[in-house]
């Protein structure tokens, strides 16, 4: 499909004035499952990011989530773990995995693959890497960073974590947001005591008043308060990480 000139649209986070950016969606023939692309009209090379969705799959909420990527100078590809694929199969063995805590679970080699694809890409600067992750995407971001060095660093939004947790020793840094009200608290918590361990670096927050998919702006338990600072976290986390060298 032809590359887009989109104008960023209005996002709940405040934003520098409206800038350019090229956005299109990601074939089947290119990429397996496909995905959406939004790259910054600035000259690049840039930082690449692979937005990894919930269990809703790759919708409007994960595109907007790479647009805002794009617009603070990132080439953000949002993977689609579900295309071309028995959902239903797909969640199963997902599941699975997450429930297992395997670093290697059904769907990494999938985003391993994206992110090849991504730091191919003349745009992007293959040395400067990263993930972001909610729910399931959260958990497949903390047991990516586990097997592939490519990685610089990952935001894990509401993720569970591998097993045995020792195995976060070969993470990359870390800044991880997780919400009071939910049963990943508790694997926030562990998780920073883990990678505080291991002396990676990290930023863990746990938000006291929010629930599951707090940042997620179309959803009832959305909460601005958290999503905003989290956002601000991860922008500064990954302007650390995945700086020039």
């Amino acid at each position: 499909m032809q590359i887009k000139d989109t104008l960023a649209p209005s996002y709940h986070l405040p934003l520098a004035p409206l800038t350019r950016m090229q956005t299109r969606d990601i074939t089947t023939h290119e990429l397996n499952g496909g995905g959406y692309l939004a790259l910054p009209d600035a000259s690049g090379p840039h930082p690449g990011v692979v937005v990894i969705h919930e269990a809703d799959g790759l919708n409007d909420n994960i595109r907007d989530v790479s647009r805002r990527f794009a617009d603070a100078g990132y080439a953000a590809l949002a993977v689609d773990l579900f295309t071309g694929r028995n959902r239903a199969i797909c969640m199963a063995r997902y599941m699975s995995g997450m429930l297992m805590g395997s670093v290697n679970r059904y769907g990494i080699d999938d985003l391993k693959t994206a992110l090849t694809y991504l730091a191919k890409l003349p745009e992007v600067d293959a040395r400067r890497m990263g993930a972001i992750g909610f729910c399931m995407g959260g958990g497949f971001a903390i047991a990516w960073a586990c097997t592939d060095a490519r990685l610089k660093a990952i935001a894990p939004f509401y993720g569970v974590n591998p097993r045995p947790l020792e195995v976060v020793r070969r993470s990359c840094p870390v800044v991880g947001s997780y919400p009071e009200n939910d049963f990943t608290a508790r694997a926030g918590r562990a998780l920073d005591e883990a990678l505080t361990r291991e002396k990676i670096t990290h930023d863990i927050k746990i938000y006291r008043s929010a629930r599951h998919s707090f940042f997620n702006d179309t959803k009832s338990s959305y909460n601005k308060e958290a999503a905003d600072d989290s956002w601000r976290r991860v922008m500064t986390f990954f302007g650390e990480q995945l700086a020039k060298p």
